[in-house]
């Protein structure tokens, strides 16, 4: 039976609705300010829905993107067809894989859902991106030892809990004092991915650079105590739930921002962690002059951690645990990546 046509024109949209572009939302373009107010707004449903800042920038960068692919015409006047393209540009010409056009397609559905208040259905006409398979890029320990051999500081000990407590960088660079317990040879990560907590275990060679960082971090907070007014950041519940929160000691981060900035809301000076583009610049400067042929990132340092432990023997529901991996079958990949060696297998060209 042909599909019958309204007044108003247009496909049909979901469940037989027609799908038409509301009133007075005629094609604008989308001038620069325009485009602000609009991420701005994104940003007030990202902190009430409690989106991660590192969700909220992916999400952010891929509205961007849009609206540039559309020619900057404001979102509102553009229909699903249009999404529908973006998607499928992606994997024809962008050709990027199946989880980066998944994130694509899920941040502009939060834009029209939750943003804009519009809804456009499910975008079921895309090209799908291939799904790729890839093994994590591995270093050995020597490898690992020669890297972190050629950083120093505060930046060699960053890169050292990467590889010994098997942190993520944001992880890592977000620690507060209060999150090391030297006691019990632990760190307690905090709203990791997935805003979930975990226990890491806490090396014991890097408890004494560890201690003197802490050391450092105390002169650090005594000076901003004199100052006034100056407080580590914290997440906006805990901003309202402990108002002076950021002043007591345990909130502060272990590895501070040299440099003060200003709370969005306040305008107060506050103390931040160090920024995530500082240790990675230090990897790869590291990397480079150790002149390996693989590429080394801060988060080579993570799969390093999960398939060293798989290779000295430690049961794979242990390393799930530390990693934080919500599925065993994230964590199993690394059983792809250990070497024939630690798994008895010995290739037959050995053997002749």
């Amino acid at each position: 039976m042909p599909t019958r046509r309204n007044r108003r024109g247009g496909r049909p949209g979901p469940c037989g609705e027609r799908e038409h572009a509301p009133a007075g939302s005629a094609r604008r373009q989308l001038d620069r300010p325009t485009l602000e107010r609009l991420l701005e707004s994104a940003h007030r449903v990202f902190k009430g829905e409690h989106y991660s800042p590192r969700t909220e920038e992916a999400y952010a960068a891929w509205i961007r993107r849009y609206v540039e692919f559309h020619g900057h015409q404001h979102p509102g006047t553009l229909r699903a067809r249009h999404v529908e393209e973006f998607l499928t540009d992606l994997a024809v010409r962008g050709s990027v894989g199946a989880k980066t056009q998944l994130q694509a397609r899920s941040a502009l559905a939060f834009l029209y859902r939750k943003v804009l208040k519009l809804n456009l259905g499910s975008f079921t006409e895309i090209v799908p991106a291939k799904k790729r398979s890839r093994l994590p890029q591995v270093l050995s320990k020597e490898e690992v030892r020669h890297v972190l051999g050629l950083m120093e500081g505060s930046k060699r000990l960053m890169a050292s809990l990467l590889y010994g407590s098997g942190l993520r960088l944001r992880e890592c660079t977000g620690l507060r004092v209060k999150d090391i317990d030297l006691s019990r040879g632990r760190i307690i990560v905090r709203a990791g991915k997935g805003d979930k907590d975990r226990a890491t275990l806490l090396p014991k060679a890097l408890r004494p650079a560890l201690e003197e960082q802490i050391r450092r971090v105390r002169v650090v907070f005594e000076h901003d105590r004199k100052i006034g007014r100056v407080k580590a950041t914290l997440p906006d519940a805990l901003a309202r739930k402990f108002p002076n929160g950021g002043a007591e000691w345990g909130w502060q981060y272990v590895f501070p921002s040299s440099r003060l900035c200003k709370d969005r809301e306040t305008g107060e000076p506050r103390r931040q962690h160090v920024h995530e583009s500082v240790l990675q610049r230090a990897v790869k400067e590291a990397a480079g002059k150790s002149g390996l042929p693989k590429r080394v990132t801060c988060h080579t340092f993570r799969h390093s951690f999960a398939t060293h432990l798989l290779e000295a023997g430690y049961h794979i529901r242990t390393i799930q645990k530390l990693m934080g991996h919500k599925d065993i079958r994230t964590t199993m990949i690394y059983t792809h990546v250990v070497s024939g060696s630690e798994l008895g297998v010995q290739s037959p060209v050995d053997t002749l």
